[in-house]
């Protein structure tokens, strides 16, 4: 019987930063990003004299219907150090209007929301959150401390029962988890000891090091290692009647218990108004709807110096629109928070609302490694462009044949970083090889590569032919709201003419893209560079090898490990096959030098590689905010990962410092 390798059982310029106002104390402080164990300890901000009743809960509690707030908060709340952080204590009440281009982008507010069992702070230290503390042995034994007393939004009590739940009997149910629990949760393919301590106290142990374990739970999606087991129990054969079960599945048209558990089991999504949260605000209605509510969590285990409890902002509503239409609302005025659905060619429009509309437009660096790049499929069934994919110096060739500085100039304003997909300054890994090495504009030397690699012969228009013939016009994939993305390629359709390369853009729903490249049909796609392009040595640095399908340079190999074996391809290049080692290297060890030194030869090895093809990064986010909201940056840095969107700058401290536009935004 044939050994799978063992990482199939293992998961997973300052100048910049000036023009957009980001200080170097900033840069400072990102590029620390290390956790020590003592950084997971409690927090040492004493608790406030008194509670604060929250006016929105007032009447329930007078009522008798909700216990008053010294009784729903825990022992040992979180109290947010806002002073530290240069912000203030807020008041209470208001609500917020967003926007969202369909009711699954409701998912987006938990990335947003940002309440994890440990998670990053603004300098990207990890620190305990919903989670009172962790003790840390070496990344070997990780014991969870809970805070006593703290509950789901529904009262009832957040104990060690909910982990134990999820692990014995979702993680390891066949029937709920066919594949079994997240890989991250392995090491060499052996599962951890789970251990329940006492109510509040749970356990993980492995044979080796798992120093991807604390990270992980701090990602933009949150892996929940735990459920409300009190209400999940009602849909699990274990603990309720199997025939009432099926009946209910069947109703709900479901073939099976175990599809009704996991359709209920909603922790993330925001699709079921039942389920228990432990974030700051609950979803109180479902689709089909054109608007949601967010009402604040009674039980939530943040609060202020002032004894008030967080979030500050009572409600949020989520009005659903078309994606083109978010300019022209959020120039009209009809949204107080948005972000995400807004782009840098939005920015004209944008700022000319701002005086009228009572709004301003802040302008973020998005930390991504490229804001278009390039992906030729590795992995393409096609055998002739899988060969010249394969080729190194046809993907050099490419590079060399873009013109960033005019894409910078058209695009990005002149304010981009022309290179590579890599990380970016303000990273203790970035050097500035990896930002420049191929990717500068040398039309000579590309045309020299691609003849030197026997594409010689072209047709009348001066396009090159491929092996058997056919001319080299490469079809470039993109998804179909990617508007940066098609304006970046329409330039490079004329940089590569002038190499003989033809370029056409195929736009397509993203779902339907995904699928192609899980079938190795597209020859190339264009999207987003690395989503952490501002990563510390301790971070996963899983977007860099070949283990993940939904990478679009090698999307079979990637299947290869997600399935471990059973589907795609083993990888076979030799220089992509370093990167697997690499990996399973940084897994390997807790040592942050170590770890440092795996980062920067992967980072070195893309670079050299070109497994994907940077334009420009540093794009700038812009992000709306209606006058009158207080408690949030000037400027900060936005990405999916490690940042949560905006997530880790605490949308929960966000308040509403007019009363008069409070009052109005209510009405």
């Amino acid at each position: 019987m044939t050994r799978l390798p063992p990482y199939l059982h293992r998961p997973m310029t300052r100048r910049a930063f000036a023009r957009a106002g980001l200080a170097a104390a900033g840069l400072a402080a990102l590029s620390r990003g290390a956790w020590a164990q003592s950084a997971l300890g409690p927090s040492t901000m004493p608790l406030p004299s008194r509670w604060v009743e929250t006016p929105f809960f007032q009447t329930m509690v007078d009522d008798g219907k909700l216990p008053p707030i010294a009784e729903r908060l825990p022992k040992q709340p979180l109290v947010a150090d806002l002073k530290a952080r240069g912000r203030e204590i807020g008041k209470q009440g208001g609500e917020i209007i967003t926007i969202a281009a369909k009711s699954r982008d409701l998912r987006y507010l938990s990335a947003i929301a940002y309440n994890r069992l440990v998670g990053y702070d603004e300098t990207l230290v990890l620190r305990p959150d919903v989670l009172e503390s962790v003790t840390n042995e070496d990344d070997r034994v990780i014991t969870l401390n809970l805070r006593r007393g703290h509950r789901w939004s529904d009262g009832h009590p957040f104990t060690a029962e909910d982990f134990r739940y999820w692990w014995e009997d979702v993680a390891l149910n066949k029937a709920l988890s066919p594949a079994g629990p997240p890989i991250f949760m392995m090491i060499d393919g052996q599962l951890p000891t789970f251990s329940v301590i006492d109510e509040v106290t749970v356990r993980y142990e492995w044979q080796r090091p798992n120093p991807r374990f604390l990270p992980t739970l701090a990602l933009p999606r949150d892996p929940m290692i735990y459920r409300p087991a009190h209400y999940m129990k009602k849909f699990h054969t274990k603990y309720s009647d199997p025939e009432g079960l099926a009946q209910a599945a069947a109703r709900a048209k479901l073939k099976s218990w175990a599809a009704l558990h996991n359709r209920m089991d909603d922790m993330f999504e925001n699709s079921n108004t039942e389920i228990p949260t432990l974030g700051p605000w609950k979803i109180m209605n479902t689709s089909p709807a054109t608007r949601f509510v967010f009402e604040r969590n009674p039980y939530y285990h943040r609060v202020d110096e002032a004894g008030q409890q967080l979030p500050y902002v009572d409600k949020v509503i989520v009005d659903i629109a078309s994606t083109g239409l978010f300019p022209a609302k959020a120039n009209a005025g009809e949204v107080d928070f948005l972000a995400r659905g807004l782009s840098m060619p939005d920015i004209p429009v944008l700022k000319e609302g701002e005086k009228a509309h009572g709004y301003r437009t802040l302008l973020w660096p998005i930390a991504r490694g490229s804001q278009v790049a390039l992906f030729p499929n590795l992995t393409v069934v096609d055998p002739v462009w899988r060969q010249l994919n394969r080729d190194v110096r046809f993907r050099r060739a490419l590079s060399l044949g873009i013109d960033r500085h005019t894409i910078n100039n058209a695009i990005f304003f002149g304010l981009g970083q022309e290179g590579n997909n890599t990380v970016r300054e303000g990273s203790a890994l970035f050097e500035p090889a990896f930002r420049t090495r191929y990717g500068i504009y040398d039309p000579e030397a590309a045309n020299a590569l691609l003849d030197e690699i026997g594409l010689t012969k072209r047709r009348g228009d001066g396009t090159r032919l491929l092996s058997d013939g056919r001319p080299l016009e490469i079809v470039v994939e993109v998804d179909g709201e990617g508007g940066m993305t098609v304006d970046t390629l329409q330039l490079i359709v004329e940089f590569w003419r002038e190499i003989g390369v033809g370029l056409f853009i195929k736009p397509q729903d993203i779902n339907v893209l995904r699928n192609r490249a899980y079938a190795g049909l597209p020859v190339m796609v264009a999207g987003f560079g690395l989503d952490n392009a501002i990563p510390t040595p301790e971070m996963l640095p899983s977007e860099l090898a070949p283990i993940f399908q939904d990478n679009f340079a090698w999307p079979k190999w990637g299947q290869y490990i997600e399935t471990k074996g059973k589907n795609g391809e083993a990888c076979d290049v030799k220089e992509a096959k370093r990167l697997l080692t690499l990996y399973e290297n940084w897994l390997s060890t807790a040592n942050e030098v170590e770890q440092a030194g795996i980062w920067k030869e992967m980072l070195s090895n893309h670079a050299d590689q070109q497994w994907s093809i940077g334009t420009v990064a540093d794009a700038l986010q812009p992000i709306i905010l209606r006058d009158g909201l207080a408690n949030f940056p000037k400027k900060a840095l936005y990405s999916w990962d490690p940042t949560s969107l905006v997530g880790i700058y605490r949308v929960d401290e966000i308040y509403w410092d007019k009363p008069e536009r409070r009052v109005a935004q209510a009405l």
